[in-house]
C-alpha cells in the first residue's frame, strides 16, 4: 500500500491520525488473588457470545466480566494478525471462556485497504463479526496480494466519489472475491462498501481512540479502561491478565 492511496483515502473523509504497527514490552504487574470462574449460559460458551458495542466494536464474553480488555486492531497492520495468530485461541480458551475476560475489538483504520475490509466484517452479522477477523488476519498476505496486483485500479478507484469509490476498490483489489469466498454474497459486499457511513463509523471509532485514548499503534490495549503501556503482543497481556488474578 503507498502512502499516497492512503493520504488520498483519509483526506477525502477527513483528517486521521496515522499510527504505527506494534513495539513495545510488558510493564509489571502486581499479583492479585486468583478470579473465581463464572458459568456461561446453558448451551453457550462466553466466547460465544457477542454483541455490538455503543463504541463502534464489538465485544465477546461475559458482559460483567471483572477484566475487560479493549483491543485497537489494524487488519493491515502484522502485529495484529500476529496477535491473532499467537493468542486468540489461548486468549478464549483459558480467559473468556472461563468468565472472567471479555475481549472488546475496535478497528482502527490506517489506509484505505484497511478500510474497506473492516467495514465489510462490521456490515456481516455481529455473530460472524471475530471469525471474519480472524481469519482476515490468517489470511493477510491474500489482502496484501490482492491490493499490489492491481496499483492503477486502485489508483483509478482513488479518483471516484466516495460511494462509487470503495466498491471500486474492492473489485480492483478482490476484496469482493476475498469475502465470497467467507460466506459474503457480492451484492452485499458492494451495498456494503456503497454506504459512506460504514467507512465514517470507522473513522470515528479511530478519532476517538486518538483523541479520548492516545492510541498511536496497534495493536493496542485497554484494560478496565486504562490503556496497557508496553503491551503490544500476546505473552505481556498474558502475563497481565494473570497477574490480575486470571489464572
Amino acid at each position: 500500500m503507498t502512502p499516497s492511496l492512503r493520504i488520498a483515502l483519509l483526506s477525502s473523509l477527513g483528517a486521521l491520525a496515522l499510527a504505527g504497527c506494534g513495539g513495545g514490552t510488558a510493564d509489571p504487574a502486581k499479583e492479585q488473588d486468583v478470579i473465581v470462574k463464572v458459568t456461561a449460559p446453558a448451551g453457550k460458551s462466553w466466547s460465544e457470545t457477542v454483541a455490538a458495542t455503543a463504541d463502534g466494536g464489538v465485544v465477546m464474553g461475559n458482559p460483567e466480566a471483572p477484566i475487560k480488555v479493549v483491543e485497537f486492531a489494524s487488519l493491515t497492520c502484522s502485529h495484529c494478525a500476529d496477535f491473532s495468530k499467537d493468542g486468540i485461541e489461548e486468549l478464549k480458551r483459558d480467559f473468556i471462556d472461563t468468565g472472567r475476560v471479555s475481549l472488546e475489538v475496535r478497528n482502527f483504520i490506517r489506509d484505505p485497504l484497511d478500510a474497506s475490509a473492516a467495514a465489510v466484517v462490521h456490515c456481516a452479522p455481529v455473530e460472524r463479526y471475530f471469525p471474519l477477523l480472524e481469519n482476515a488476519f490468517a489470511s493477510q498476505a491474500e489482502l496484501f496480494a490482492g491490493a499490489q496486483g492491481n496499483p492503477e485500479g486502485g489508483e483509478a478507484a482513488m479518483k471516484l466519489p466516495p460511494a462509487q469509490r470503495f466498491p471500486a476498490l474492492a473489485k480492483a483489489w478482490k476484496l469482493d472475491q476475498f469475502f465470497q469466498a467467507r460466506g459474503m454474497t457480492a451484492d452485499q459486499v458492494n451495498a456494503c462498501l456503497a454506504n459512506v457511513d460504514n467507512i465514517s463509523k470507522l473513522e470515528q471509532t479511530t478519532n476517538a481512540a486518538i483523541e479520548k485514548h492516545k492510541i498511536a499503534g496497534t495493536p493496542s490495549f485497554l484494560i478496565n479502561g486504562q490503556l496497557a503501556e508496553g503491551i503490544a503482543s500476546w505473552g505481556p497481556l498474558r502475563d497481565r491478565l494473570r497477574a490480575m488474578g486470571a489464572r
